[in-house]
Formats: structure tokens, C-alpha cells, sequence
């Protein structure tokens, strides 16, 4: 649903979470245009295939709902994980350059069925030093 939001400026309800697809989109940033190719994932991947996704990205937003607590754990594993394999010299020619990456706390309309604060995402955005946003 935050893609689509993101490319359509509208939001659908409608749609199958469980389903991995990869949009494109341009859009004008700082008066330049930028073509973005994003892969929303499902969200089950195992290991091997998020590690793929991970090598194949240049920028990430490591969404979680602010009522699942399991998704909030899984931030910081993702976010190490992003380091790590972008950190590698095979990626990026020696180069220690890390990508952009976001914390996006998502649902925060649900007040009533919230698992996780607002502090608990930005204390993890703190320690890891990545910006957070909490969003609905």
C-alpha cells in the first residue's frame, strides 16, 4: 500500500500484500527527474532471497507495523544485513559507501492496536544512526 501511495498519490486498500511486484516511477526530485525501480517485497522471503534483494537495491525503506511487534524486531536484523552485504568490496569497488536507508513506521492510525511506540522506533533509529519516520 505505501508504494502504490507513493506512485499513484492515492490510497488502495485493495491489493495482495502477499504478492511481490516491482514498480516503476518517475518523478521530478530537486528539479531533476528520477526514474525509481522499486521492489516491493512480500515480506517471506527466506535468507538467500532477501540477501538477493538486498545486493540488487541502491536505497531502502525497512517498513514495519506499529501493530506487529515481530515486524519491529526484524528491523535491526535488516538493517545490519543491508550494511553488510553493501559493505562488501564484490559490491561496490572498494568503496565503504553505504546506501540511503529508512525506518518507516507504518499504521500509525491504529492507535488502539499499537505494539510498538513511537520511542521504540526512535530509539532503534537513534542507535543505528538511520532517520525514522512513523507514517499511516
Amino acid at each position: 500500500a505505501l508504494t502504490v501511495r507513493f506512485i499513484t498519490r492515492r490510497f488502495i486498500g485493495d491489493y495482495d500484500p502477499t504478492l511481490e511486484m516491482i514498480y516503476r516511477h518517475v518523478a521530478v526530485i530537486d528539479g531533476e527527474m528520477v526514474h525509481f525501480e522499486i521492489l516491493d517485497t512480500a515480506g517471506q522471503e527466506d535468507s538467500l532471497q532477501i540477501e538477493e534483494k538486498i545486493k540488487w537495491g541502491d536505497g531502502f525503506a525497512v517498513v514495519y507495523s506499529v501493530t506487529d511487534r515481530c515486524s519491529f524486531d526484524e528491523v535491526m536484523r535488516l538493517c545490519f544485513l543491508i550494511n553488510h552485504l553493501h559493505a562488501s568490496p564484490k559490491r561496490s569497488g572498494g568503496s565503504a559507501e553505504q546506501p540511503p536507508v529508512v525506518i518507516v513506521g507504518n499504521k500509525k492510525d491504529l492507535q488502539f492496536d499499537r505494539m510498538v511506540s513511537t520511542e521504540d522506533g526512535e530509539n532503534l533509529s537513534k542507535a543505528l544512526k538511520i532517520p525514522f519516520y512513523e507514517i499511516s
